[in-house]
Parts: C-alpha cells; sequence; structure tokens
C-alpha cells in the first residue's frame, strides 16, 4: 500500500536527499501514526519524474485490514 509520496528536484543523489524530507515525515502525525501500525518496515522507492524533470518518492508497507481502512478513511 501506498502510504506516502513526494517529489524532489532533480538531484546529484536523490537517496541521499530523500532522507531529510523522508524524516521530516516521520515526524508528523500522519508519520507517526504510520510508524506505529504499519506491519514490519515501510519501504521507499525512488523512481524518475518526467514530468518535473526530477524523482518521485513513494513510501509503501502493509498495514493490518482495521489499519488500512483507518488510513484510508484519514489519510487519502
Amino acid at each position: 500500500m501506498i502510504l506516502h509520496t513526494f517529489s524532489m528536484g532533480d538531484v546529484e543523489d536523490p537517496y541521499l536527499y530523500a532522507a531529510f524530507p523522508i524524516s521530516e515525515w516521520q515526524q508528523t502525525e500522519h508519520g507517526r501514526w504510520v510508524m506505529e501500525n504499519v506491519v514490519g518496515e515501510p519501504t521507499f522507492h525512488i523512481t524518475p519524474d518526467m514530468q518535473n524533470y526530477g524523482y518521485r518518492v513513494v513510501i509503501t508497507g502493509n498495514l493490518k485490514p482495521e489499519a488500512e481502512t483507518y488510513f484510508t478513511l484519514k489519510y487519502q
């Protein structure tokens, strides 16, 4: 399940530059809730974003069915 996405500009090392926004997101209400309710560890994927000439970061993870329903209703 996609838990969070964000875009970055064209940077030399996208993995290095993605660390700070991911850390900031984990401190928000949304991020704290995800980190408490995700099954296992969330993962992030970085792909080229051709529309914005940069990168798109997608954080994915698994949630229990009850938590998935809550997440969909509150955060999407």
